[in-house]
């Protein structure tokens, strides 16, 4: 009974996220209110914080299941690979599967769902307070303490960098597929820097 009560949870957590998303692209993300959004999702404005503490969690939801990503591929990685390597790789494989994460996709629903999250300055502010936890979470999956912390900061503001330069140049018009080879050297060239400044 828990796993389907779980599942509905999770129906309704989507259901409220998509309903405020599709409201936030259509009128703008400061010209929405909470009451609205309750409404669209046909649920009480109570039953909305309860899910979502603000409202600017309706929107960043979507990066909340990558915010342990890093520290899950540390955690995971292959007997004989170092940390760093790992996240490179992983990096770059989400560069070769076009994954919104990297700001490399230029499918339409992701492109104006960073529009809106970039354009928005509550938004931004909101992002940095998941990539806080992002950090927190690799600093302690690479042993903890302040070297940990202080390469987990480098690591996920490179990843940071990296993605929204790509998504930068996609905004401009031009397609994934012509930024891939500048995204992969960028890529490169940022984890190599890490590599020598960090020796992980």
């Amino acid at each position: 009974m828990s796993g389907l009560r779980e599942r509905k949870k999770r129906q309704t957590y989507e259901a409220i996220s998509e309903a405020a998303i599709a409201l936030f692209l259509e009128k703008g993300f400061d010209r929405v209110s909470v009451a609205e959004v309750a409404a669209a999702a046909d649920v009480s404005k109570p039953t909305l914080f309860r899910y979502f503490p603000a409202k600017e969690d309706l929107v960043l939801h979507r990066f909340a299941d990558h915010r342990e990503e890093a520290a899950r591929v540390v955690r995971a990685r292959p007997d004989g690979v170092g940390p760093l390597d790992a996240l490179h790789r992983h990096f770059r494989d989400g560069l070769a599967r076009r994954d919104p994460v990297t700001g490399l996709s230029d499918e339409p629903d992701v492109l104006a769902f960073h529009q809106l999250l970039y354009g928005t300055p509550s938004l931004v502010a909101r992002l940095y307070a998941y990539q806080g936890a992002s950090e927190r979470a690799l600093a302690d999956a690479l042993g903890g303490g302040v070297r940990a912390r202080l390469a987990a900061g480098q690591i996920v503001a490179v990843q940071r960098i990296l993605a929204e330069q790509n998504w930068r140049r996609i905004e401009a018009g031009e397609a994934a597929d012509a930024v891939e080879a500048d995204a992969v050297s960028a890529a490169d060239l940022a984890f190599r820097q890490l590599a020598e400044g960090l020796s992980l």
